[in-house]
């Protein structure tokens, strides 16, 4: 996915920590369901105990007008030839057997030529927030239904991109009320995607600049949840973990930007007015 004429955005930078998820009420309560999903996990059959489905915590994404995630720029470049882009996706996500149509993201970074005049690039944020995964621990309707045993995944910064190629790596964090914190897909080695668009960038608008793409990635493989304590096994069998084939990332995407010149003077305007001009 290389650099055409239409400006376009690159993946991301590192994410928030993900909300503070549900826990049972007492550690006898929590060691019972937590048997009762590695039971059902390992194909043994209980019976969901009624309630309201889990329901993911919710994290707020930047605005796709929020410049307030741009970065630094490097040392001697020239404001003027940088620029920002916020770039906001809804992406749709199948890993193993699951499919899930992901939270919407925003990701910010900054690009431009270097005094060298090679292509530099600079990280500034990334916001996600968590998706429930249908049929929770156990993939069934009791899954959905007890509270307990509820799952959701948020995408995370991998560590890796290069914004003009395409390239990136994201890490998927899982989360429920009896999944460890640090319970994640490419814990230790991110998943890697390289993205192609599926067809030509669309300028929405000039004023403020806005393009729109699609994109997607359907040839990386999916590592394993890792670091998932007792879980881990049976939560890697329930979610055909690792797929080396039949994984999909796609998402319709748009994006803005502000050259860095233009950043300042808004910023020196904001001051003059009390920190009271509008977006």
């Amino acid at each position: 996915m290389t650099k055409t004429a239409a400006p376009r955005p690159g993946p991301a930078s590192p994410a928030r920590p993900p909300s503070t998820v549900r826990r049972a009420t007492s550690p006898a309560r929590r060691a019972a369901a937590l048997a009762g999903a590695a039971a059902v996990l390992a194909g043994t059959a209980v019976v969901g105990a009624p309630g309201a489905a889990y329901s993911a915590p919710r994290v707020s994404a930047a605005s796709a007008t929020d410049f307030g995630d741009c970065p630094a720029l490097p040392d001697g470049v020239e404001p003027a030839r940088w620029r920002c882009e916020v770039h906001s996706a809804a992406p749709r996500l199948t890993l193993g057997k699951v499919t899930v149509s992901l939270a919407p993201i925003t990701m910010t970074h900054a690009e431009g030529p270097m005094p060298d005049g090679s292509n530099g690039q600079v990280w500034g944020a990334m916001h996600s927030s968590p998706t429930a995964v249908p049929g929770g621990l156990t993939g069934t309707p009791g899954g959905d239904r007890a509270a307990v045993l509820g799952l959701a995944i948020q995408p995370e910064y991998g560590g890796r991109s290069d914004f003009y190629t395409g390239q990136f790596s994201l890490r998927f964090r899982l989360l429920g009320p009896l999944v460890p914190h640090s319970c994640t897909i490419g814990a230790d080695a991110p998943v890697d995607f390289q993205l192609k668009r599926s067809g030509p960038s669309k300028w929405v608008s000039q004023d403020p600049p806005v393009i729109e793409f699609s994109a997607y990635d359907d040839t990386f493989t999916a590592p394993a949840a890792e670091h998932c304590g007792p879980l881990t096994g049976a939560l890697n069998r329930r979610l055909g973990l690792p797929a080396t084939e039949g994984n999909l990332l796609s998402y319709d995407a748009s994006y803005t930007f502000r050259t860095y010149d233009q950043l300042a003077s808004r910023a020196d305007d904001k001051r003059q007015n009390g920190g009271n001009l509008s977006r």
